[in-house]
């Protein structure tokens, strides 16, 4: 994964980026030094002091995990069991079983983050299916799983940032 095109990002750009994460995931991403926007393996991401906070899935901006951890959200939140998070963690989809919460407000094809039992985030993904049905559904597919800890966004931002 290589970094190509890291610049400094416009403040108009950032604002507009940062306002929208407010709205959709409910927390405020404080930046206290520098916002740049850099390639990585063809995705667009935004580094926010030193660390890689945020990436777009299909034109969407969304928290990368380090992001959530840092930023914590509140909004679009999907929390799975025990027994899921091993599954997840290996970058599979986040099955309807498995999911004992979710954000009522999440729509179908809303970008979403998982967490555990203990609300640590551990993947990003796509909703397939609204909040509510995540929830009651016995069987299926809920959330396409995107991005999680130990994939290679995440191994490339731990190594930038060490």
């Amino acid at each position: 994964m290589a970094i190509r095109n890291r610049h400094p990002v416009k403040q108009k750009k950032a604002a507009d980026v940062l306002r929208h994460i407010k709205t959709t995931l409910g927390c405020d991403v404080t930046v206290d030094s520098l916002i740049e926007v850099a390639e990585i393996d063809g995705r667009q991401m935004l580094i926010i002091d030193g660390s890689i906070d945020l990436f777009y899935i299909d034109d969407e901006p969304m928290l990368t995990l380090p992001g959530i951890h840092r930023h914590e959200p509140s909004k679009r939140y999907v929390t799975v069991d025990h027994g899921a998070v091993k599954f997840v963690l290996n970058g599979a989809d986040i099955m309807a079983p498995g999911i004992t919460n979710a954000d009522p407000a999440i729509q179908e094809n809303d970008l979403v983050w998982i967490r555990n039992p203990e609300g640590t985030g551990i993947a990003v993904g796509r909703a397939l299916v609204d909040g509510p049905a995540m929830v009651e559904r016995d069987s299926g597919k809920a959330v396409e799983n995107r991005h999680y800890i130990g994939d290679e966004l995440w191994e490339r931002n731990e190594t930038l940032t060490a």
